[in-house]
């Protein structure tokens, strides 16, 4: 059974991957989701900023078997607190 601070590792890093951004710029300034578009060349508008959320929770899927489903963020919310909500999701997954 994989760790969930392994999870959050793999989170991580594919979130970082898929929108353009280092990870020590990412989560090292705990960015909000605003500052994330306003940093990433790949990133123009909250759509995008999804559709990168939904492409981590499918390598979570592909990696893991976990389904993700992460509930509606404003723009202020920081990507720490993303990530804590996508450990929560996967606790849940793998309890079910």
């Amino acid at each position: 059974m994989v760790e969930l601070e392994d999870l959050k590792d793999f989170i991580c890093r594919k979130f970082s991957e898929n929108v353009g951004l280092q990870p020590e710029e990412l989560f090292g300034q705990d960015l909000s989701l605003a500052e994330v578009i306003t940093r990433s060349a790949r990133l123009k508008n909250s759509v995008d900023l999804m559709e990168a959320f939904a492409k981590s929770s499918n390598a979570l899927r592909k990696q893991y078997g976990l389904r993700v489903r992460l509930p509606a963020l404003s723009l202020e919310t920081r990507i720490s607190q993303v990530v804590e909500l996508f450990a929560q999701e996967c606790r849940q997954g793998r309890a079910a």
